[in-house]
């Protein structure tokens, strides 16, 4: 019987929940591979993933995890989204004792690296994007079925080994034929998610959107992709101003059937380059002021005015502690704070307008994510501009969020409501709004 080496599982603490993660090799280099859904025991039963496995640890350390609800990882009874993801990364790498590190997201693995690499840089050495579809799922694993028909028939078929066959026969079409491996590729599908988790996950990568992320990534990146993908290829180089482009040939499309992947990834990451702090980063701005706070301050007079300022943002810095939020200004009645996460700005803002009712006021709040410059403790760019644009339009009681927002946040279970398109003063473009539910 052949032995199978396998690396042994740790868990990493992520607030209440355990996340899997495995670590191999040494050295100065480390490396995190994100993928589309996988289990950690079972991808060393497959020679090709362990190939891809051990030549990627002869370049570095190699830290391999499963993510919240799928493989070895806890499943949450709350909806994972995109940010809760990016904290699971960063608790791994903690765990991990890895401080920087290049983020390899094959296929869908990709959105969620490019959405770390953006937000945190400073963690962030490089991003590998291999066959990453920028909007929802595209062609890679389903064929370009439309998403309601996708999620009906994923909600049907799920665990079924005729819909894994057909799967591995698109991204594996060398191994096709192949009964032991289409006997590992069901097992490792069954085991990586259940039919509810798949389905949840199958919606959120459908409703997300990065290609507005794309600018805000200031770490070098190399995008691999064949042909099927070269329109988001050739976006994904235009908008990432660090960025290389490798055209593939090869008739897998999956990263661990081709041999030239821990080559290119050797060439890249060995390529001399700075190692300068980041000044620009990806944030969720929040923007937030009392509806009538004039009329209402002259009919309580300056003193009770100023007691129930206080008063408010006594509850306000409590939400933000809550929520993770930064307050960069409180200005006479207004917030403005800054967020990791677009899904955690919205909560707070929520209940910032709930908690201000109490108090009798009205509160009305804007939010979006974009690029801005770092300035000491200070943010700064067109993202702050647009917040408070979106913040201006809003209504009492409403929290106004961009498409941006929308697009990232989805498996959150925010409801939206489509408030059409407009232009906000000094910025550029027409931008969509929508009313957080």
């Amino acid at each position: 019987m052949t032995t199978v080496f396998r690396p042994d599982v740790r868990y990493a603490r992520s607030g209440d929940v355990s996340i899997a993660y495995q670590v191999v090799g040494e050295g100065p280099s480390e490396l995190v591979l994100v993928s589309f859904l996988g289990n950690l025991v079972w991808g060393w039963e497959q020679p090709l993933y362990v190939r891809t496995y051990r030549r990627l640890a002869s370049l570095g350390r190699l830290i391999l995890l499963d993510k919240r609800g799928t493989g070895l990882s806890d499943r949450p009874r709350d909806l994972p989204t995109l940010e809760t993801r990016m904290d699971d990364i960063r608790a791994v790498m903690d765990a991990a004792g890895c401080e920087r590190a290049a983020l390899l997201g094959p296929s869908a693995g990709g959105q969620l690296c490019a959405l770390f690499a953006a937000t945190y840089p400073e963690r962030t050495t490089a991003l590998v994007l291999h066959n990453t579809p920028l909007r929802g799922l595209g062609p890679l694993e389903f064929g370009g079925k439309e998403s309601l028909e996708l999620l009906r028939e994923a909600r049907a078929r799920w665990g079924q080994r005729d819909f894994f066959v057909e799967q591995m026969r698109r991204i594996f079409p060398t191994f096709a034929h192949d009964p032991d491996f289409e006997d590992w590729y069901v097992t490792h599908e069954r085991l990586a998610a259940s039919p509810a988790a798949g389905v949840a996950f199958l919606r959120m990568l459908i409703e997300t959107d990065i290609r507005d992320v794309l600018p805000a990534i200031r770490v070098p990146t190399l995008l691999r992709y064949h042909e099927m993908f070269a329109a988001d290829a050739r976006y994904a180089a235009e908008q990432i101003p660090d960025s290389e482009r490798v055209s593939l040939k090869t008739p897998d499309l999956a990263m661990h059937a081709d041999e030239t992947f821990p080559d290119d990834l050797e060439r890249f990451l060995t390529r001399p380059r700075s190692d300068s702090v980041p000044d620009r980063v990806l944030a969720t701005v929040l923007f937030t002021d009392i509806v009538g706070s004039t009329a209402r301050a002259a009919e309580l007079g300056d003193s009770a005015w100023g007691n129930l300022l206080a008063a408010l943002y006594r509850e306000v810095r409590g939400e933000l502690a809550r929520f993770r939020g930064k307050e960069i200004d409180t200005a006479g009645d207004g917030l403005f704070a800054t967020f990791d996460g677009p899904a955690r700005a919205i909560q707070c803002a929520r209940s910032l307008v709930d908690a201000t009712r109490t108090l009798g006021l009205e509160l009305r709040a804007g939010v979006h994510t974009g690029e801005c410059e770092l300035h000491g403790d200070k943010v700064r760019g067109i993202a702050v501009h647009t917040g408070a644009r979106v913040a201006s339009l809003a209504g009492p009681g409403e929290v106004l969020v961009s498409s941006t927002v929308k697009d990232l946040v989805a498996g959150s279970g925010i409801e939206f409501e489509d408030r059409g398109a407009h232009e906000l003063k000094g910025v550029p473009g027409e931008w969509r709004l929508y009313a957080a539910r």
